[in-house]
C-alpha cells in the first residue's frame, strides 16, 4: 500500500474529509461487525486513520468509541499518524532475519537520515517499518516499497534500491505494442506469482511483447502461477507447435530476443531477412549473443530444476508451471470442478464425508487434527445456519505456502470449500486472507466472480438443489488470528482474542453457529480426494500422516522454493536432494520447522521422517509448513531470541502466562545475547518455558516456547558460551567487535563502504576500525577481498 491515495491529503478541507468518509460509510456499512473493513477503507483513502474521519464514524454508525479504539490499536495494519508519500517495508521474517534483515533496515534509516524514534524522512517522502513476513522468503532479504518488491537486498545496495524506485516513479512505462496479424507460432509460459514478479517477471512479460512484435512473431504469452523453483525465476517455458517444451531459468530481458529468434520464424519474409542481418552483425561486434542462455546445453539449464522436482508429488500444486491462475476453462479442462460435479450429481453428504474420513487427511495448518472428524462435528449439528471458513491468515515468518496456493490455484481452493460445505450442510463461506497478500486477495476475488458467472457458486449450484455463496474478509495484521477462535473474533469486529475451548468453533463458532475452519492447503487437497477416492489418497504418506505436505523451503539453502512432498520423506532428502544442500559450501547446522510454533532440529537428527508424530516427539511441530535451513554461521541463541521476540510482540495479552511469561523469557534471552546473564539464568529460562507451554490459553502461548526448548535441548552449549561472553558465529553484536588483521594491504575498499566513517581513508596503510563509531553492519567484511577484517569476541579484546 502506498503512503497515501490522495496526493494533497494534508490540504484537504474538513468538508472534503467528511464527504469522503460519508461515502465510505455508505459503501461499507454501519454495523459493529464491519469495523475492520471500514477502518481499512478509511486508511486506504487517507493513508492513516485521520481523526476527522474517526469522529465521523462515531456520528454516523453503530460503532461506539470503545470498540473502535480497541480494534484500531490491536491490529498492526492500522496507523494513527500520517506516513510519508511512500512506505518502505523491510521484511523481518525468519529467512530474511538469518540473512541480515536488521542490517538492511539500519542501512535504510542511515541512507534516508531517519534518526531517533522517527520513522519518516524530513521531507515526508518515505516512511519505514519492519513487517513480520512478505512471503517471498526465497528472495531474502526482501524489501517492499509501496507495491514493488525487491529481493536479495544487501545493506550496501539500499541506495541503489531507493534510486531505482524513484526512477521508476518518474518514468512513464512504455506502452505495450500490438502484435501483428501473424499466425500463432507457439506459446511462452511465464510465472507471475509474487516471487516471480519480485524477481523481474513483469519486465520479462513486457519484453516478450515488445520483441515478438519486433520480430514479427505472434505468440501466446501465458501468465502462469507459482512455478515452485523460486530460486530459478524469472523462468519461461517455450512451448512449440509440436507440444515440446524448452525451459529457460533465470532469464534476463536482454536474452528474450535471441530466445524467440532461436525457436520461431518471423511472420514475414522481410522481417526474417532484416532480423537475420541484424543478428549476424550483433555476432560480429559483440559476444553477448553467445552468452545468451539459449546456447547453454539443455541439461545444464534444467539440471537444478529436475533435481528440485525429483522427489516431489503434486496434489495441492497439481498443474504447476502451466495452469493460468484465472483461466477457468483451462482449470475445467484439467479435471477442475469434476469432483464438485460428481458430488452435486450423485453423492450424498454422508458419502462425501465418508471419503474424506477414509483418506485420513489431517489439517495442514497447525497441530494436524483429523479433517474428517472436525467435519463430522459440524455435519451432526441441526442448526439451520453453518459456515465454512478458509484460514488464509498465514502469519508465520518464513512461510509462503498459502500465498502461493491462493495466487496460483484459486479455483482448486474454492472447489475444496464447496465440497466441504456440501458435506456439512453449510450455508455461507468466507475467505480470511491477510491484507499483506494483495495479489492473493485480488485473484480469489476475481476467481469467485468467474465462478458465479458459471453457476459454480451461488443459488442452485450446477442446477442442483444446493446453494452456497462465498465472500472475502481481509485480515488486519495479527499473528494470533491464525488461531481459529481469534480469527472468528476478528470477523465479528472484535480484537483477535482467542477463546477458551470447549466449545470448539465446530460447535459454536461464527455468530455462535457451527463453523468449519480449515486452512488453504487442506481445502486444496479435497478435490483430489473426491476425484480419486479416499483410499487412493491414503496410499500416500505414512500410517498416521497421509497425503502430501507443501513446504516453503528457505534460509541457507541453494535451491529454495515451494515444494510439495509425500509425508514420510526425510528432512535430509529435502535439504540435500531437493534443495541441493546448504549454500556457500557451509555445513548444515539445523532446520527450523513450523515457524514460531515449531522448533529447531539439529543436523544429526535430520534423517527424521516428515510426519506429525515424529516432529512432535522432537519438540517441534509441522505447523503451517515453513522449513528454514540454518548453517554453521547461524547462532541458535539468536534464532531462539528472534522467534520469541516475534511471539512476544504478537501475543494478544489476554492470559498472564503468555503476556508476562514470554516477556520475561525474552528479557533473559536479551541478557544472554548481551553477555549479561549468569549460568543459572539458563535454568530459569527453561523452567519458564515449560510453565508457559503448559499454562497458556491458546496455541500461540502453548507453542511459543518450542524454539527455546529445542535449542536448549540440542544446543545448550551455545547458551553457556554466550554466558561466558562468546558468540562463535558473531551474530550477537554486543559480544563481538570488528578488527583489522595483518592481511590488510590498505586498498581503502572498507573505508569507502563504511556508512558511518568508522574506518579512516588511508591508502596503502593498514586500516583500523574506530570501535566507538562502528555499527557492526558487516559491510567492510563484504567488500574486503583479503579476509583482512574479522570478528573478535569483546571478551578477548578486553584481555588484550
Amino acid at each position: 500500500m502506498s503512503g497515501c491515495n490522495c496526493e494533497n491529503n494534508d490540504k484537504l478541507s474538513y468538508e472534503q474529509i467528511i464527504a469522503t468518509t460519508d461515502g465510505i460509510i455508505e459503501r461499507v456499512g454501519t454495523s459493529p461487525e464491519v469495523v475492520i473493513p471500514l477502518l481499512q477503507a478509511i486508511q486506504d483513502e487517507f493513508s492513516y486513520l485521520a481523526s476527522e474521519a474517526i469522529e465521523r464514524i462515531y456520528e454516523k454508525t453503530e460503532i461506539d468509541r470503545a470498540q473502535l479504539i480497541s480494534v484500531s490499536t490491536f491490529y498492526s495494519q492500522f496507523r494513527h499518524i500520517p506516513y510519508g508519500q511512500h512506505l518502505i517495508k523491510v521484511c523481518a521474517g525468519t529467512a530474511c532475519h538469518v540473512k541480515g534483515a536488521n542490517n538492511v533496515y539500519d542501512a535504510f534509516t542511515r541512507e534516508l537520515k531517519i534518526e531517533g524514534d522517527s520513522i519518516t524522512t524530513e521531507d515526508q517522502l518515505f516512511s519505514i517499518e519492519k513487517v513480520a513476513c512478505l512471503g517471498c522468503c526465497t528472495l531474502a532479504p526482501v524489501v517492499q516499497i509501496d507495491e514493488k518488491i525487491y529481493g536479495h537486498v544487501l545493506p550496501g545496495k539500499v541506495n541503489e534500491v531507493i534510486a531505482t524506485f524513484l526512477d521508476e516513479q518518474e518514468t512513464n512505462k512504455e506502452k505495450e505494442n500490438k502484435a501483428g496479424n501473424y499466425s500463432i507460432a507457439g506459446e511462452v509460459r511465464l510465472g507471475m506469482g509474487s516471487c516471480c514478479q519480485a524477481s523481474g517477471s513483469s519486465d520479462i512479460y513486457l519484453e516478450l511483447k515488445k520483441k515478438s512484435d519486433e520480430l514479427g512473431i505472434s505468440i501466446d504469452i501465458k501468465s502462469v502461477g507459482c512455478v515452485g523453483v523460486c530460486n530459478q525465476v524469472p523462468l519461461i517455458d517455450v512451448v512449440l507447435q509440436d507440444g515440446s517444451v524448452k525451459r529457460y531459468p533465470n532469464v534476463k530481458a536482454s536474452e528474450i530476443k535471441e530466445i524467440l529468434h532461436h525457436h520461431f520464424k518471423s511472420g514475414s519474409l522481410l522481417k526474417r531477412i532484416k532480423n537475420s542481418i541484424i543478428n549476424r552483425v550483433d555476432t560480429y561486434h559483440t559476444d553477448t549473443t553467445w552468452d545468451n542462455v539459449v546456447w547453454k546445453p539443455e541439461h545444464e539449464r534444467v539440471e537444478l530444476i529436475d533435481s528440485f522436482l525429483s522427489e516431489q508429488k503434486h496434489i495441492s500444486t497439481e498443474g504447476y508451471g502451466y495452469l493460468a491462475p484465472l483461466d477457468l476453462d483451462e482449470y475445467i479442462a484439467n479435471k477442475g470442478f469434476e469432483s464438485l460435479k460428481k458430488v452435486i450429481a450423485s453423492y450424498s453428504a454422508d458419502e462425501v464425508l465418508s471419503n474424506i474420513l477414509d483418506s485420513g487427511i489431517r489439517g495442514r495448518g497447525g497441530g494436524g487434527f483429523p479433517t474428517g472428524e472436525k467435519m463430522k462435528i459440524v455435519a451432526s449439528s441441526d442448526q439451520s445456519e453453518k459456515y465454512v471458513i478458509c484460514n488464509g491468515d498465514e502469519g508465520d515468518p518464513g512461510a509462503f505456502m498459502d500465498r502461493m496456493i491462493l495466487e496460483s490455484y484459486p479455483f482448486r481452493v474454492i472447489e475444496g470449500m464447496l465440497i466441504e460445505a456440501y458435506a456439512v450442510g453449510a450455508t455461507k463461506g468466507l475467505f480470511y486472507i491477510r491484507a499483506e497478500y494483495p495479489l492473493a486477495v485480488q485473484r480469489i476475488r476475481k476467481a469467485l466472480d468467474l465462478c458465479r458467472e458459471r453457476n459454480l457458486i451461488g443459488e442452485r449450484i450446477l442446477g442442483g438443489e444446493y446453494s452456497f455463496d462465498i465472500s472475502i474478509f481481509e485480515g488486519a495484521g495479527a499473528f494470533v488470528c491464525g488461531e481459529e477462535t481469534a480469527l472468528i473474533a476478528s470477523i465479528e469486529g472484535d480484537r483477535g482474542f482467542p477463546k477458551q475451548k470447549p466449545p470448539f468453533p465446530a460447535v459454536e463458532g461464527l455468530n455462535a453457529m457451527p463453523t468449519l475452519v480449515n486452512n488453504v492447503e487442506t481445502l486444496s487437497q479435497i478435490p483430489f480426494i473426491i476425484r480419486n477416492g479416499g483410499d487412493k489418497y491414503a496410499e500416500i504418506g505414512t500410517e498416521n500422516s497421509k497425503g502430501t505436505k507443501v513446504f516453503a523451503l528457505a534460509g541457507k539453502i541453494k535451491n529454495g522454493g515451494l515444494i510439495e512432498v509425500p509425508m514420510g520423506i526425510s528432512l535430509n532428502q529435502i535439504v540435500e536432494e531437493i534443495g541441493g544442500g546448504v549454500e556457500g559450501g557451509e555445513k548444515l547446522k539445523a532446520v527450523q520447522v513450523g515457524g514460531p510454533s515449531g522448533g529447531c532440529i539439529p543436523a544429526h537428527l535430520c534423517d527424521v521422517h516428515v510426519d506429525f508424530d515424529s516432529f512432535n516427539q522432537m519438540g517441534a511441530m509441522m505447523g503451517s509448513g515453513g522449513l528454514v535451513v540454518l548453517s554453521e554461521s547461524d547462532c541458535m541463541v539468536d534464532v531462539a531470541r528472534y522467534f520469541l521476540s516475534f511471539t512476544c510482540e504478537e501475543s494478544c495479552g489476554k492470559c498472564t502466562f503468555c503476556r508476562v511469561g514470554i516477556r520475561r523469557m525474552l528479557d533473559i534471552l536479551d541478557n544472554i545475547c548481551q553477555g549479561k546473564a549468569k549460568l543459572e539464568d539458563i535454568d530459569t529460562l527453561e523452567e519458564l518455558a515449560n510453565n508457559v507451554k503448559i499454562s497458556s490459553l491458546c496455541g500461540l502461548g502453548k507453542t511459543a516456547p518450542n524454539p527455546v526448548l529445542t535449542t536448549l535441548k540440542y544446543f545448550r552449549h551455545e547458551y553457556e558460551e554466550h554466558v561466558n561472553g562468546v558468540c562463535k558465529t558473531g551474530k550477537c553484536k554486543d559480544l563481538i567487535n570488528y578488527v583489522v588483521n595483518d592481511a590488510c594491504i590498505g586498498c581503502t575498499k572498507c573505508a569507502k563502504a563504511c556508512p558511518v566513517d568508522a574506518i579512516q581513508y588511508e591508502p596503502y596503510e593498514k586500516h583500523s576500525i574506530q570501535l566507538n563509531d562502528c555499527v557492526k553492519c558487516g559491510l567492510c567484511v563484504d567488500v574486503c577481498e583479503f579476509d583482512a577484517i574479522e570478528k573478535r569476541a569483546v571478551k578477548e579484546l578486553v584481555k588484550e
